[in-house]
């Protein structure tokens, strides 16, 4: 008892090392590989969007189409929630989280694909705390368009 085995450290590699390997390398350089820039998104147009591309895990989806998406899923289910407590089950959440599920995860990976990273980063939301951290940090961030210079010239000739 009180030692730190060779077991213990690789539980800590992976729980630590890993995540951080991931979270630091730096996406590929260069314009962004997954489509054009989506356009800023109302309420009405981001849930449509969200239920309209079921499941594209192809393509990019902009921050307000993420957030309100994520935003109209929280109401749905603090509502089932409610309903499922009234009639003392649990049917309607399950039913909903059921239906909630493909699209969350393609709009999710479209969101990755707008800051320029692979849509199998989601993963790391399992390697707590380190991956959800940055999993959340890169939903907030701005969409990733670096344009290089011989692209520049191409447009402007």
């Amino acid at each position: 008892m009180g030692s730190f085995s060779i077991w213990h450290w690789l539980i800590v590699l992976v729980l630590i090392g890993l995540p951080l390997v991931l979270v630091l390398r730096a996406p590929p350089a260069g314009s962004n590989r997954f489509g054009d820039i989506p356009h800023q998104m109302n309420f009405t147009e981001a849930i449509s969007s969200f239920f309209g591309n079921y499941v594209t895990f192809s393509g990019r989806a902009g921050r307000s189409e993420f957030w309100y998406s994520y935003l109209f899923i929280f109401i749905i289910s603090v509502v089932a929630i409610i309903a499922d407590a009234v009639v003392n089950n649990e049917i309607i959440s399950s039913l909903w989280n059921l239906a909630v599920l493909l699209p969350t995860l393609a709009m999710t990976t479209r969101r990755l694909h707008d800051i320029n990273r692979s849509g199998w980063h989601q993963l790391l939301a399992g390697l707590f705390p380190i991956g959800t951290i940055a999993l959340i940090v890169w939903y907030c961030k701005r969409s990733d368009d670096t344009v290089t210079m011989s692209e520049l010239e191409r447009v402007f000739k």
